[in-house]
């Protein structure tokens, strides 16, 4: 009779998709029977031993549920819909037919114990979930029960959540603090068991702290007349686009030791890496900027780094060497300090996503080529190639520090250039043109400027450019605002003096930017 009745439901199917003869009957059989199917058994606490069973599944059109009882009866349920049955005390096997929209048919069995009398050895878990904070998961065990309700302590009037023996159910709280959980396992009878446990939802301050989580209370500790608060980035750009950092005020007439500190919910973790980086903002470069790791319980028990940052009124990343620390002591206080031993001037300061780091930092624009954690890693072909060298003529436009030595070998071809290969790909949503510092031996050079794509080279945008002047640094623009930015681009690609075979001479280049 079962597989009779399948056969007609499928017929009635079929000729419903096919009423006309412009239908197209869809294609069926591809589609997988029924998977994940399940059933909760709800029990009246009287002794009637009436049980409610309401099965689940995916993929399922209807149910037919078969009681286990002996009986011959069975009941067509829908998805949602529940059935009734009253069964006497004793174990039962329920047998559950999912089917799909194709007539495919999965079989499912499940357990029903009916006992008036209270449930016994009740066992209930609750376990963190990992990586989450608010969540917690919740299973129990049981004899003589039927089913389980956990009361998850958050709001006075909490609808209970119904789960069967061998399920987790899971919980996600709104806000911190202690709740009290309260599993109950009923039976068929007015008895119950229940277990309560006091759950502690805590969100520790952990590295690395990025000032973005909502649901995170930033605290600082001030001293010395220096405030800190997380506050919206004044300065959002391609060093730091993120929306929150922190904004560390010296009053006027602070002390020269002036500075904020976070407490963490663990000690810093410096088991495999030594350094810890952190985003800055000051209004004068050239500061001594001071970061600090002590022990909460013993302040004593410290070590800090002094490095100077490099711009004004720009994000830069600081790396911070911790490697000499005495790692013997737990360090779970991380303080800050800017233009550390001078007296406040009401100046602010900014900083932002402190981490613990191997030392090497991402490549991005602008690139600059002064980032000593950065390791600017270039490859040549045709006879070419490229190394970070001194700058070889600090004057204007280019008096910085370091600069990249292109050189093109006797020889060389005349295709021959350097590459090297960003650590994202390139966002030219908002700035479609570049700007590059460029210094050559004589005027008139073809520089050609081009972006790859990384998995496939083909796929390419190029500008060429001419040099104005001889022995001196320019600043050249590549217009890129008609290119394809339909595919991602993080290779950088530059030749000098492109089309002509090279003879050992040397170019430099230097500041690549994106602008407007």
């Amino acid at each position: 009779m079962r597989i009779l009745k399948y056969q007609l439901f499928l017929f009635l199917l079929i000729g419903l998709f096919s009423c006309t003869e412009e239908d197209t009957v869809p294609e069926l059989e591809g589609i997988p029977a029924p998977s994940n199917i399940s059933a909760l058994f709800t029990i009246a606490s009287d002794n009637s031993g009436d049980v409610t069973i309401l099965p689940d599944g995916q993929g399922v059109t209807q149910y037919t549920v078969f009681f286990g009882d002996g009986s011959e009866e069975s009941v067509e349920l829908q998805p949602g819909e529940s059935a009734e049955h009253t069964y006497t005390e004793g174990t039962y096997t329920v047998a559950i037919d999912a089917m799909g929209v194709n007539g495919k048919v999965t079989s499912y069995t499940q357990d029903l114990t009916v006992a008036f009398e209270a449930p016994q050895n009740l066992e209930v878990t609750i376990v963190p979930v990992p990586g989450d904070p608010f969540s917690i998961d919740v299973a129990a065990t049981a004899e003589l029960e039927t089913f389980f309700e956990v009361f998850f302590g958050e709001t006075p009037d909490e609808e209970p959540v119904a789960f069967m023996e061998g399920e987790t159910i899971r919980h996600t709280y709104s806000a911190t603090g202690e709740y009290v959980v309260r599993v109950v396992a009923r039976s068929g009878g007015t008895g119950s068991a229940e277990a309560t446990d006091t759950v502690t939802i805590a969100n520790p301050l952990l590295l690395p702290i990025d000032f973005e989580d909502p649901t995170q209370e930033y605290v600082f500790s001030n001293f010395g007349g220096a405030t800190s608060t997380v506050i919206d980035n004044p300065d959002m750009s391609a060093a730091n686009p993120s929306s929150r950092v922190a904004q560390l005020n010296k009053m006027d007439g602070s002390e020269v030791w002036a500075g904020s500190f976070l407490e963490l919910g663990e000690p810093v973790d410096f088991a495999s890496a030594q350094k810890i980086a952190i985003k800055t903002w000051a209004p004068e470069a050239g500061i001594d900027i001071l970061l600090k790791v002590e022990n909460a319980a013993n302040p004593d028990l410290f070590h800090e780094v002094i490095m100077q940052n490099t711009v004004a009124n720009e994000w830069e990343e600081l790396v911070f060497d911790f490697s000499e620390a005495d790692f013997a002591n737990d360090y779970n206080r991380v303080v800050v300090f800017f233009k550390f031993g001078t007296a406040g001037a009401g100046e602010d300061y900014y900083f932002d996503d402190i981490e613990v780091t191997d030392g090497s930092a991402e490549l991005v624009f602008p690139v600059d080529f002064e980032n000593a954690n950065i390791n600017y890693s270039f490859e040549g072909f045709g006879n070419a190639g490229a190394s970070v060298v001194a700058n070889p003529d600090m004057t204007a436009p280019n008096e910085s520090a370091n600069v990249v030595e292109f050189i093109k070998a006797e020889g060389s071809e005349t295709w021959g250039g350097v590459f090297f290969d960003m650590s994202n790909p390139i966002d030219f949503s908002t700035q479609k043109k570049v700007r590059m510092k460029v210094w050559a031996p004589a005027a008139d050079v073809q520089v050609l400027l081009k972006f790859e794509n990384l998995g496939n080279g083909d796929i390419f945008i190029e500008r060429p450019v001419q040099n104005t002047v001889a022995n001196q640094w320019e600043e050249l623009e590549f217009d890129f605002t008609d290119a394809d930015f339909s595919n991602e681009y993080q290779r950088v690609v530059l030749f000098f003096d492109f089309g002509n075979a090279g003879t050992g001479e040397a170019y430099y280049f230097d500041d690549i930017q994106l602008v407007e």
